[in-house]
């Protein structure tokens, strides 16, 4: 490298050094002068360390990298020692992120500065949310921990191990791809439990119907219309929340087919996207006569945690049956028997469904009866969280949510036409 590539990429490692010493200055102001065990001079004399042990291991060899880390960690050692007779209750976070300052100065001049600097600034980010990070962990139930690497092993563990072959009829059944839909409908779910979760009641219907829709918008209806039995003034918080919920499924809907099929986007992206439009601007004509009131406080308790072993593996056998069943109808009574499974499907499920027509049209099904497939399903799943509103949350929330989403599943039909693919 020439002398003004060197100078540029000693001033990133600086620069690392002094984002690494300004945060961790921040955190330790209240200590007293000299009990803090490094500032924004020595952080920034860390990563300018780096940079320049870099430097010299390129001209000699990387054994001076090597010496100058084993180095600083004996006396970032020696030091910790010496704390921990002062004090039994001593972190190792800042020895943790003086090594790190270290490290990162010299991968900016030995290796891809952008990428040096990108992980030095999500790193200072990470050590500047101590508080938020462990009120978090506190929340997390043990069941929940517990989930997340039971599905965390299946998934990384065995995956790979999974045969990527067609079995049973019309070769529907694919372990790998079965398993790998799990995974990842089971993530985007967990995803929206976990803003729940973590979020807490106080986020209100609004917000809990928008995180509910990823993890289920079905629960996230029936969970919300039992809060109106109990809470009647909450009618149309409830009302909103349940029908941005539902909208959530429609762009939940084009995330899985990008996916699993990405032809299958372009005929879904304007239906879903105007289900989903007509949705949100419904919510917000019901949510702003009473966006002054006090948001209701009821909990979720009806969202199962869609990382539970059992839930994945019920949804995974879900997706065989439907996967089976609409290759069978399909089969029986041509694309018929594909729009008479995706109403079936509707019923219960949007996912699965999805899924199944996307390995169809992966083979050898039309776009188009793909696309009119996974819009019946969407629409038959629409008419029956309306009917869990008017069931459930009684008339006053049926009346409120039923004539958005006629109006949702009457502008899907409409654009799904005006573009040619005919229902």
């Amino acid at each position: 490298m020439d002398e003004l590539e060197l100078f540029q990429r000693l001033g990133v490692a600086l620069a690392i050094g002094l984002l690494f010493g300004l945060e961790r200055g921040r955190h330790q102001r209240d200590q007293r002068e000299g009990g803090r065990i490094a500032g924004l001079r020595t952080f920034a004399l860390a990563g300018l360390l780096g940079g320049v042990n870099g430097w010299l291991a390129s001209l000699t060899a990387p054994v001076v990298l090597a010496l100058a880390f084993l180095g600083l960690s004996v006396l970032l050692g020696v030091s910790y020692w010496l704390r921990l007779k002062e004090d039994d209750d001593v972190g190792l976070t800042t020895e943790i992120a003086f090594l790190l300052a270290f490290s990162l100065g010299a991968a900016s001049v030995l290796g891809n500065m952008p990428a040096a600097a990108a992980v030095a600034v999500i790193a200072a980010v990470m050590l500047s949310m101590k508080k938020p990070l462990h009120r978090w962990v506190s929340r997390i139930k043990r069941l929940e921990l517990e989930a997340v690497l039971k599905l965390g092993l299946l998934s990384v563990v065995i995956l790979p191990l999974l045969p990527n072959q067609g079995y049973g009829p019309g070769a529907a059944l694919n372990p790998y791809q079965i398993w790998w839909a799990v995974v990842l409908v089971a993530g985007l779910s967990f995803f929206g439990y976990a803003a729940i979760r973590l979020g807490g009641a106080s986020l209100g219907p609004l917000v809990t119907g928008l995180f509910g829709g990823l993890a289920s918008s079905t629960s996230t209806t029936l969970a919300l219309s039992r809060l109106v039995r109990l809470q009647t003034d909450l009618v149309q918080h409830a009302a909103a929340g349940i029908v941005i919920a539902g909208s959530v499924t429609f762009l939940r809907i084009l995330v899985l087919v990008a996916v699993f099929q990405p032809s299958l986007v372009a005929p879904l992206a304007i239906p879903m996207g105007v289900m989903a439009g007509f949705g949100f601007a419904g919510a917000a004509v019901l949510w702003f006569p009473t966006r002054h009131a006090e948001e209701g406080q009821g909990p979720l308790e009806e969202l199962d945690n869609p990382l539970e072993l059992s839930a994945a593996l019920a949804f995974g056998a879900l997706l065989s049956l439907i996967l089976l069943a609409v290759q069978t109808l399909r089969d029986w009574m041509g694309s018929t028997g594909v729009y008479a499974g995706a109403a079936l499907s509707g019923v219960t499920d949007v996912d699965a469904l999805t899924i199944s027509v996307s390995n169809l049209v992966a083979d050898d099904l039309a776009r188009t009866t793909g696309a009119t497939a996974i819009f019946i399903a969407a629409a038959v799943n629409t008419v029956v969280k309306a009917g869990i509103s008017f069931g459930v949350g009684g008339s006053a929330l049926g009346l409120r949510v039923g004539p958005v989403y006629a109006a949702v599943i009457m502008a899907g039909a409409v654009s799904l036409w005006v573009l040619g693919w005919g229902i």
